[in-house]
């Protein structure tokens, strides 16, 4: 896969069913790390709610997927919530419902449709948008090989970031992953040519 969809920043929703008050929030995100720590903003952010579950994917071919109902009944929330992600296509995107109780219960049929709705909400309103898989590439090579590297990453319009160490040039840059394959051989030619995928 050389593009996927994403949504192109946060957004809000909210639901309201017999006084309980959903409010839905959808995020573009890159790892687990930042989904862990989102979550944990909203648990201090909205620290009197009942709830917080959620639903997560990420990786470019969704390869992760994750749901969480946070103590309400079991697939009442957190799986609702991830049918409306996978509705969207999309991937490296978290999406979460605060829940605020208000006195009556609603049933298992009624919270799965409510946190439905209350995702459906937050990601109604994302802007999505399709990104190309990138690489960073890192080149290692003798000084003297400068002009020659960076004609080539010149020819290609790659702007890299470059340091020095020692007699060794470095330069880092983004590339299209499936252009890669055309672009590496090139380098290859060079025995005094280190490159690594960061």
């Amino acid at each position: 896969m050389s593009s996927y969809k994403t949504i192109k920043e946060r957004t809000a929703g909210f639901y309201k069913e017999k006084g309980s008050r959903f409010l839905s929030f959808a995020f573009p995100v890159n790892s687990e790390e930042e989904i862990k720590e989102i979550l944990l903003q909203l648990k201090k952010e909205y620290h009197d709610a009942r709830h917080i579950c959620y639903a997560w994917i990420l990786g470019e071919n969704r390869q992760k997927m994750k749901s969480g109902d946070d103590g309400e009944p079991a697939g009442t929330a957190g799986k609702p919530i991830l049918n409306q992600l996978l509705h969207t296509g999309c991937t490296n995107v978290l999406v979460a419902v605060v829940r605020y109780f208000g006195g009556t219960l609603l049933g298992t049929g009624g919270l799965a449709n409510a946190y439905k709705t209350a995702a459906a909400d937050a990601l109604s309103k994302a802007v999505i948008e399709e990104k190309t898989e990138m690489l960073t590439l890192q080149i290692t090579f003798p000084y003297e090989r400068m002009n020659q590297i960076m004609s080539l990453l010149k020819s290609e319009g790659i702007k890299p970031s470059v340091s020095y160490l020692d007699q060794q040039v470095v330069v880092t840059f983004t590339f299209p992953c499936e252009e890669t394959g055309q672009l590496t051989p090139r380098f290859s030619l060079y025995a005094d040519v280190e490159i690594k995928i960061l």
